[in-house]
């Protein structure tokens, strides 16, 4: 009897623990939702809004409908851009995961020096991408003046120049994620398909790497987004730079990627074209988070569930 009387008095303090905790979680969230909407929120409603306008400051918007975001799409610059930024993400983001993988596979082998090597190879990402556009402009200068040319005179050495920082950059963050998700893989199923007489490479398509599937999905979202978004490396390296005359006059950069674009459009032109910025803006913003979206759905379909 006694023993029961104790259990209610302690279920009975308990609840009456709970219960201010959650009175007070409101009040606790508030500050939260408060610092996201004047953070996040009210900027982006006010920027969707400007979109809509022609304005050279905030304070002298006026609304002129779509016409920005017929500019927008009009625009050689921006329709180059994407297909560049397009390509390029593709490209880096094959390249990064598949080398990324390749030595998280080899680095989780038992082989010596294994936290030398994810060190090394992760310490690149710590590096920012300004000075990191700037220190490969300078290896990239020196490698090509021996030909006699520049990364800022083809697009093709421009390109692939983007995509090798890229790599040096990223592969080893993705490692680490990589490592971390082969590392997670039970042990007993890699013991039963050798008893079943697996080789290695059945073992690692039909066992490790349907059980890696959220590490991959983190890596392809991550090469995604970081592919679409990329700015600092490009300003840094390229700038944009070849140029391309058009017939109308027009300056195409042939290495400019959309966030570029959208920064050079807001700063470079006139201050009459910052609407138009702004259309690029929610365009580039509804593009990157449908292929994202899209993505996260087409991969999560595919993890395993332990």
């Amino acid at each position: 009897m006694k023993n029961k009387k104790k259990n209610k008095i302690k279920t009975t303090n308990s609840s009456m623990v709970t219960r201010p905790i959650a009175k007070c979680f409101p009040i606790f969230l508030l500050p939260i939702t408060i610092a996201f909407m004047i953070g996040f929120v009210y900027p982006f409603l006010k920027g969707l809004y400007l979109s809509f306008c022609s304005f050279t400051t905030t304070s002298d918007a006026q609304f002129i409908g779509v016409s920005n975001y017929l500019k927008a799409l009009k625009d050689a610059t921006f329709v180059h851009a994407f297909g560049f930024t397009t390509l390029y993400t593709v490209v880096s983001l094959t390249l990064v995961n598949v080398i990324a993988f390749f030595l998280a596979f080899l680095l989780t082998q038992g082989i010596k020096g294994t936290n030398i090597f994810r060190t090394v190879f992760f310490m690149p990402n710590l590096i920012g991408g300004i000075v990191l556009g700037y220190i490969w402009s300078m290896i990239f200068d020196g490698i090509l003046g021996r030909y006699g040319t520049s990364i800022l005179l083809e697009t093709k050495y421009g390109f692939w120049g983007l995509i090798i920082l890229m790599c040096w950059q990223q592969i080893g963050y993705m490692m680490i994620i990589y490592i971390a998700g082969i590392q997670s893989i039970s042990e007993d199923m890699i013991e039963a398909a050798c008893i079943d007489g697996a080789t290695k490479m059945q073992t690692l398509f039909k066992v490790t790497l349907p059980n890696l599937m959220p590490s991959v999905t983190i890596c392809l979202f991550l090469s995604l987004t970081n592919g679409f978004k990329l700015f600092d490396q490009n300003l840094a390296l390229t700038g944009g730079q070849p140029f391309n005359w058009q017939a109308d006059g027009t300056v195409v950069k042939t290495t400019e990627m959309l966030a570029l674009n959208i920064f050079n459009t807001f700063y470079g032109q006139s201050s009459s074209a910052r609407g138009v910025a702004q259309a690029k803006a929610v365009l580039f913003f509804i593009l990157v988070a449908a292929i994202s979206l899209i993505q996260l759905y087409a991969t999560k379909n595919k993890e395993v569930q332990q």
